[in-house]
């Protein structure tokens, strides 16, 4: 069958690999698409501490169960908790299990499902609501990241919320946001393709190439800054930006994974008495919330879905989505079109 495999630093090549195996438990599920996420950008780079090359990208998949098992029917539409925790370590047996202290990822640590098909074990899949399109379902996994971030952060309705960084997580975390009751969501970013779909999202699109965001929150909120801020750019400036643009006992979460050490101004932390909270994945319980939420959010989010590649043509997704001019948001792929 077709996979797109990473075969070492920038290399991502379409090619036939073995046919999947069945094994105890599992049911054989046929790809229809898979979504790219940043995690995969950094396996692609070579920068993934764990992924190790051969190894077939993807852990945001949906697809069609291919036979009878004994939860599934042939043919129903699922995803997949992608999470594969130890089951043994404090944060497993404590109810943590998605910050196991050796938490893998399907597409990470073991192969994933940029492919034809593969074996998923039945008791991680869940089945798509009917009347909801595959557009929108194909998020499902990166919104249960969002839904995870808005519990940790404790939104409240009327919040003034400030999104730093306009890519699929930044997007799906206002878009959520305006769905909770949020008064405004500013987004920010520097690609005025990004920030347009932001805007036609209903939110407040920051350019702050051309504006400066602290002076804009404030502005709107009689100088005190923002109730909660969500961190998704991953930045040195994002960092270094969050602790003046929230509000004394305001919150910041932070939801993009800083790959190396930024500055942090700790002492706005201190003066203003903020919170400050970290979130990673999601809980299973979370993860089967967002399969319920696309019926609500179904429109937007197959806005946030910019460009499906087909997989004869999927060597070329990391290249797409670093070229800025593109304005992609989520680029998925095309499972079938080989």
């Amino acid at each position: 069958m077709k996979a797109l495999v990473y075969a070492g630093p920038k290399q991502a090549v379409l090619q036939d690999v073995p046919a999947p195996v069945p094994k105890e438990g599992a049911v054989k599920v046929d790809v229809d698409y898979c979504g790219i996420c940043g995690s995969d950008i950094g396996i692609f780079l070579g920068t993934h501490p764990r992924a190790k090359a051969p190894l077939i990208f993807g852990h945001e998949f949906l697809g069609k169960v291919a036979e009878d098992g004994k939860r599934f029917k042939k043919g129903d539409r699922v995803v997949a908790y992608p999470l594969l925790s130890c089951g043994h370590c404090r944060a497993c047996r404590t109810g943590n299990a998605h910050v196991c202290n050796s938490l893998g990822l399907i597409g990470i640590d073991v192969d994933g499902g940029v492919c034809e098909s593969l074996y998923v074990d039945e008791d991680v899949l869940f089945k798509v609501p009917d009347g909801v399109s595959d557009r929108a379902a194909v998020v499902i996994e990166p919104l249960a990241v969002i839904l995870r971030a808005v519990h940790q952060a404790e939104v409240k309705g009327r919040d003034v919320a400030v999104v730093i960084g306009a890519g699929p997580i930044g997007m799906l975390t206002g878009i959520v946001l305006k769905n909770l009751g949020a008064a405004q969501v500013f987004i920010s970013d520097v690609a005025e393709k990004r920030l347009a779909l932001a805007a036609e999202l209903g939110l407040t699109p920051v350019n702050v190439m051309k504006e400066d965001l602290e002076q804009v929150v404030k502005a709107a909120t009689d100088g005190e800054g923002c109730d909660v801020l969500f961190e998704c750019s991953g930045s040195p400036q994002g960092a270094m930006d969050m602790t003046k643009i929230t509000r004394v006992s305001g919150t910041i979460c932070m939801v993009s994974v800083h790959k190396v050490p930024h500055e942090v101004n700790l002492q706005q932390l201190n003066f203003k008495e903020q919170w400050m909270i970290g979130t990673r994945v999601y809980t299973k319980e979370e993860f089967r919330q967002a399969v319920e939420y696309t019926k609500d959010l179904q429109p937007q989010l197959e806005k946030v879905v910019t460009h499906i590649v087909p997989m004869r043509e999927a060597e070329k997704v990391f290249d797409m989505i670093a070229d800025t001019s593109l304005g992609t948001v989520k680029v998925v792929v095309d499972c079938k079109d080989i």
